[in-house]
């Protein structure tokens, strides 16, 4: 099983890239579970290869970028997200509430 990363580790999300300015991560939205959630890898290979299939807005475009988990931990709780580790093939090996990171 996954293990959750540590506030301090290094995780890899997708983020909007508008101009010289990366905005704000990548998260989806489930309707059938009423959940949103950002997708994060422990690898940057994983998120590559798995992000090129993942939905994508037409006419936007994204970069993989590192982010420190607790960042993104706060970042999500503010807009109410969950966070799920995934593999390279999108599998979901951890889903994360980040209410629950320290």
């Amino acid at each position: 099983m996954a293990e959750q990363p540590k506030s301090s580790d290094w995780v890899f999300v997708a983020a909007e890239v508008a101009g010289d300015w990366a905005g704000q991560f990548v998260a989806y939205r489930d309707e059938v579970l009423d959940i949103s959630y950002v997708p994060a890898f422990y690898k940057k290979e994983e998120a590559q290869a798995c992000f090129i299939n993942l939905p994508r807005e037409k006419g936007k475009k994204y970069e993989i970028q590192a982010v420190m988990f607790e960042d993104l931990a706060k970042d999500a709780a503010v807009t109410g997200c969950l966070i799920f580790m995934l593999d390279a093939e999108g599998r979901i090996l951890l889903k994360i509430n980040p209410a629950t990171v320290d």
